[in-house]
Formats: C-alpha cells, sequence, structure tokens
C-alpha cells in the first residue's frame, strides 16, 4: 500500500502500536520501504524519529527493532498521564478558545448519545478526540505532544476495558467541559484527576502474542487506521 513520504513515520508507528510488528522484531529498511511504497530515505528518518519517541531501539548487529517496554516502564506511563491530564484540563479552563469548547461540546453531545445506545467502538475514537482536544485547549504545544504521546504508548502496552457505565463516563467528559466553559481550572483538574484516575483502573497489560508470520502480523485494517485507545 502506497503512502505519502511524510506519512511513513505515523504509518509505522501505527502499525507498532496495532501489533502489526512483535515487540522485539527487527525493522529492515528495505521491507518497510516496500510495504509503505516509498524509498529507504523518509523510512530511516522516521526509524529515527521513533528511536526518539521510545518506539524503537537500535541493537548492535541488530539494527533496528521494535521496542520492548517492561513492566515499570508502561506503569510510568500511566501514573505520568494521572498527572498532566489534569495539568492540561486545569490550563484548558484559563486558555480555551470558544472554536475548542464548540468542538469539546459537540463530542460530549455525540459521545453521550453513543453511551445511550451503546456503541462502545464509537466511544473509543471519540474519547480519544475529545482528550486530544481538550490538551490542545491548554495552549501549550509541548504538552499537547507529549499527552498524545503518552496515548499512543499506552495503546500500544495495555488492552482496555469498556467503562461499567459509558454513560456516567460521559457524563464526566460533560462535566470537564462545563469547569473548562466557567473558566474554572481547581474543578476542571479535580474532575478530569478522578476521571483519568478510573480509566487507568480498566487498563491491563498486554501479554501473549497474536500469531504472527515472519514478525509480521497478518491485519485487515488499513496501515494508517489510528488505534488510539481511550
Amino acid at each position: 500500500m502506497r503512502i505519502p513520504a511524510h506519512s511513513v513515520c505515523t504509518a509505522i508507528r501505527d502499525d507498532i502500536v496495532a501489533g502489526v510488528y512483535e515487540r522485539g522484531s527487527r525493522l529492515t529498511e528495505e521491507l518497510l520501504a516496500r510495504r509503505y511504497g516509498v524509498s529507504r530515505v523518509p523510512v530511516r528518518e522516521a526509524l529515527r524519529t521513533l528511536e526518539a519517541e521510545g518506539f524503537v531501539v537500535t541493537r548492535r548487529h541488530a539494527g533496528a527493532c521494535v521496542a520492548e517496554p517492561t513492566e515499570q516502564e508502561a506503569s510510568d506511563l500511566l501514573e505520568m498521564r494521572l498527572l498532566l491530564e489534569p495539568l492540561g484540563a486545569s490550563r484548558a479552563a484559563q486558555r480555551r478558545t470558544e472554536a475548542h469548547l464548540k468542538v469539546l461540546r459537540g463530542l460530549v453531545r455525540l459521545g453521550q448519545e453513543r453511551a445511550r445506545r451503546g456503541n462502545s467502538e464509537d466511544l473509543r475514537s471519540l474519547g480519544a478526540w475529545f482528550h486530544e482536544t481538550l490538551a490542545q485547549a491548554s495552549g501549550s504545544p509541548a504538552m499537547t505532544s507529549t499527552l498524545t504521546q503518552l496515548r499512543h504508548k499506552i495503546a500500544w502496552m495495555y488492552t482496555v476495558e469498556a467503562p461499567a457505565d459509558p454513560v456516567e463516563s460521559w457524563a464526566e467528559h460533560g462535566a470537564i467541559v462545563d469547569a473548562v466553559a466557567r473558566g474554572d481550572g481547581e474543578r476542571a483538574r479535580a474532575i478530569t484527576a478522578l476521571h483519568t484516575e478510573r480509566s487507568a483502573a480498566a487498563h491491563r497489560l498486554r501479554f501473549g502474542a497474536p500469531e504472527r508470520v515472519n514478525g509480521v502480523r497478518n491485519s485487515q485494517h488499513a496501515v494508517n487506521t489510528p488505534s488510539l485507545r481511550h
């Protein structure tokens, strides 16, 4: 499947997160270039970026390989998210724009509607979109980038159980937006902290691996399909 050269990094990252490449498996420039229909130059650049992000490591005599994070590293990621998500919400209460509020309110309406209908797959994507927008509303590109990278890594390392009560979960989303709209940073922080803590409790480390052929799992999904989990 040919994709634009500038999207190679995103495509490889998405496939790592989705488990297409087994942890510890080699990532050769030639095979990746062939898979994504590009030259080896953008693949080489993508691997350097992914190494800086922690998805790839370079090993002596093996070259680029998918990283193999430890349980402690995975646990640290959830703890970092527990600290940063509430801070981002607090900053959003002070810096959000009307455009941010419009998107957040629209997502809450959709989420509450889908929650009542029990459409879990829609809720996952809507939840990811909500938290991405909330991070952007913080007015801090560095925080937005960090939280986005955290969500990618957490999705790679964990599976997430659906909320026992999705309607209540989306009511919390609504309460966050209400606090942000009022400029109440402390309440936005407190509700987001509670919401993120409940979400973290639903995360389960991935164990084992699906059957693969030559280190690459067969997948029916498109190369660039987002795989974020909320």
